[in-house]
């Protein structure tokens, strides 16, 4: 991937390779430590807690009645897209109960990825909210389970009032080669707008 043009303001990791902090982001049970399970290069931190009858009314479990484990504080990976840019992932919890820690997640992201599931796209309004709010670029990742409908892209779009502008790709968490292709669709998004916010005014 030719990355002549992309504004990169994360740190060098070793040689001239290029380490960039990315945000997975999205509701409870959206597949964001599957993702991070399935596509990156090490064996990734997790802080995955069984859920207890004690949480019952504190987490929704509508649509996720088989989850038996959640996020807690966060999910860690790193992936390599190429010889030049490390990627280094981290998911953030679901539960509203934990979003106070998302504030100190975001700090250094050049870009996040908000995953969907289109069974229930309210889980999710939160995470592209929070995005619009820090001005974090983001795609958006539909996450397709084995029983979700078939909807087309632009019918999600529409109703995530997503821009334009902001990639929206079906994909599929537990398939390591499809959340790599989210991925690089993020670091293309990335490099789109630096290109805009480099044209003459």
């Amino acid at each position: 991937m030719d990355l002549k043009g992309f504004d990169q303001p994360g740190g060098r990791a070793a040689g001239d390779t290029r380490s960039v902090k990315v945000m997975i982001a999205g509701g409870f049970g959206t597949g964001k430590t599957t993702m991070v399970r399935s596509v990156s290069d090490i064996k990734p931190l997790t802080t995955e807690e069984t859920l207890t009858q004690a949480s019952a009314d504190v987490d929704r479990l509508i649509g996720v009645a088989d989850k038996t484990q959640t996020t807690v504080s966060l999910d860690f990976g790193k992936i390599g897209i190429n010889e030049s840019l490390v990627l280094y992932l981290f998911g953030t919890p679901g539960q509203e109960r934990f979003w106070f820690l998302w504030n100190g997640l975001f700090k250094g992201a050049l870009g996040a990825i908000v995953l969907v599931d289109t069974r229930r796209l309210e889980s999710s309004f939160r995470a592209i909210e929070e995005m619009e709010r820090q001005e974090v670029p983001f795609v958006v990742a539909l996450n397709v389970f084995p029983d979700s409908s078939n909807y087309p892209v632009e019918e999600i779009r529409d109703a995530l009032d997503i821009p334009g502008h902001t990639p929206v790709i079906a994909f599929d968490a537990r398939d390591r080669a499809s959340s790599r292709d989210v991925l690089v669709a993020l670091i293309h998004h990335l490099k789109e707008r630096s290109a805009v916010a480099l044209e003459p005014r």
